[in-house]
């Protein structure tokens, strides 16, 4: 295959080059690709070494990566490359009897609004096809968690949404479905990578655009969704009140205004400058609610149109943020976790049945344990990622998924799809809110009741650059040879999660601390829970477990 060669000689790199070259269909991919063989030619490859320095791996978050020239980027030949070692994965499962019908069935797909997306959903569908599979495109803009809904809806073996959901403008990603519309899990992401492997990327072949077995679907899947929303609404005749949106230059702004209509309510006060898509991100460097600043438009819509509450998607809709105002006239950004107890106990509190189901993951505060307890239902403490929590809800066929969060603004209010959903979840947070004002109290009350019952719960979340590697045996490190104390406070036990590659240590005083090396970027990431302690009391255990980290 024309991937990067075994050996690392200039005449071997500069070979592969121009082979990539002379495959690439994209004139501008193509243009940087003469550069950096220009450049190389010349005595510079550093940067061309990087590009071909081996192929971009696909994981259990598939494929995410700046759209670029090389292997180790996001471009068409790299797409069509793991487009195919998708479809042999699903021919093979067809094989081997534990999938059926897959050509019939087919592989549905849906794009966001960065560069390139509507290339790359294209190219999937036309390779797909070639190898007699079925292949469905959505028609334009798909937020995720329509392009998820319809994968059940549809009966297709598998979905694919092209999107790098809240990373930085330059990049783009592809995310790979289940038919039970849940992620891929370990070990399912290494046997499709084992076929992208065994695939060259400068020969993949394409059906015509207008191949019998390319279906080029219509709105249908969409109206479906939107006329489903109502159906998480736990207190419908729950009249609205003013809430402020914002779409973050995504995907989601149509779909959020339609699904609130849809559900009985006014559409949301938008934030105009971020309300278009807009894969360059004008207004935010780096499009997550999670990050400092991001929300400030909305906060700013929200404060001007005497709002009650503000809501942030991601730009491909499947997170939830949210700001609430306090008692001052301020302001205040909700932590993830936060988010996810005005969820559990508004859902707890509205439905019945001892079957009832709710999950969280390993980083998530411990407080949803507590009220599940309370309710009398089943609760799961799972592995990070939000595929493991609609892996759960398949293992449970006795049991009936509520509710499941992760503390990464991933929400999941319903039973369908199994991930995380930014605009279903959106409309449960207007009726949260109606509901607090028709009771006469605010958001801030109904944290505040739930801190009355359940103790004051403060997270804390702090990361350290350092590679995965070097995270992984830091990790290791922790487990095999536990500090005795941090920031002062006695280290009373360790737990292990080696599926997760997480290390949990307890603290004096009910403290616990978590270290895991992230799967996406070259950073560890640190994790805090404590009981009414403040906020700068986890921030120094963090610094000081920080501190421990080791240089490379």
């Amino acid at each position: 295959m024309a991937d990067p060669a075994p050996d690392d000689s200039l005449d071997s790199l500069l070979a592969t080059a121009r082979a990539w070259r002379a495959a690439e269909p994209d004139a501008d991919i193509g243009d940087e690709l003469d550069e950096l063989i220009g450049a190389a030619e010349t005595g510079d490859a550093e940067e061309l070494r990087a590009r071909f320095a081996g192929r971009l791996q696909f994981g259990t978050a598939g494929l995410r990566a700046a759209v670029a020239a090389g292997s180790m980027r996001m471009n068409r030949l790299v797409v069509r490359q793991a487009a195919a070692g998708l479809g042999q994965w699903l021919l093979d499962q067809e094989a081997a009897g534990t999938m059926p019908r897959v050509r019939e069935r087919g592989v549905v797909i849906g794009h966001d609004a960065r560069r390139k997306s509507d290339a790359f959903a294209e190219d999937s569908v036309r390779v797909l096809a070639a190898m007699g599979i079925r292949a469905m495109l959505h028609p334009g803009l798909t937020p995720t968690p329509v392009l998820a809904w319809s994968i059940t809806g549809l009966e297709a073996a598998a979905g694919v949404v092209v999107t790098a959901s809240h990373n930085p403008p330059a990049d783009n990603g592809y995310k790979v479905y289940l038919s039970t519309g849940s992620q891929i899990v370990a070990p399912i992401d290494a046997e499709i990578s084992e076929r992208i492997e065994a695939i060259d990327p400068l020969t993949v072949p394409l059906a015509a655009p207008n191949d019998a077995r390319v279906v080029r679907l219509d709105t249908t899947w969409t109206d479906a969704y939107i006329d489903w929303v109502p159906s998480v609404r736990l207190c419908p005749d729950v009249d609205g009140v003013p809430v402020a949106y914002t779409a973050l230059h995504g995907v989601g702004g149509a779909a959020v205004a339609r699904a609130f209509q849809a559900a009985g309510f006014e559409a949301p006060i938008p934030t105009a400058a971020q309300q278009q898509p807009d894969g360059s991100f004008p207004t935010v460097p780096f499009p997550n609610p999670e990050e400092p600043g991001a929300m400030d438009l909305l906060i700013d819509t929200a404060r001007s149109h005497g709002a009650a509450v503000a809501i942030a998607n991601d730009p491909d809709a499947d997170r939830l943020g949210v700001a609430i105002p306090q008692p001052d006239g301020s302001w205040r950004r909700l932590r993830g976790d936060e988010i996810g107890w005005l969820f559990a106990d508004h859902i707890l509190s509205h439905t019945s049945g001892d079957d009832r189901l709710v999950v969280t993951t390993l980083v998530s505060s411990s407080l949803l344990a507590d009220l599940a307890a309370d309710a009398g239902v089943h609760s799961e403490e799972t592995f990070t990622g939000f595929k493991w929590i609609g892996k759960i809800a398949t293992e449970r066929p006795d049991q009936r998924l509520v509710f499941g969060y992760e503390q990464a603004l991933g929400y999941l209010v319903a039973d369908r799809p199994l991930d995380k959903d930014g605009i279903s979840a959106a409309v449960m947070m207007a009726e949260i809110a109606s509901l607090a004002a028709q009771n006469g109290v605010t958001l801030q009350d109904r944290l505040n009741a739930i801190a009355a019952r359940h103790g004051q719960h403060v997270t804390a979340e702090q990361s350290v650059r350092i590679s995965p590697a070097v995270g992984a045996r830091w990790v290791a490190a922790i487990e095999a040879d536990p500090p005795n104390e941090i920031g002062g406070r006695d280290v009373v036990g360790v737990a292990s999660y080696p599926e997760a590659n997480l290390v949990r240590l307890s603290l004096d005083g009910g403290v616990r601390l978590q270290v895991r090396p992230s799967g996406t970027e070259p950073k560890v990431k640190l994790y805090a829970e404590g009981v009414d302690v403040t906020a700068s009391d986890l921030d120094a255990l963090l610094a000081a477990l920080a501190a421990l980290a080791p240089d490379s």
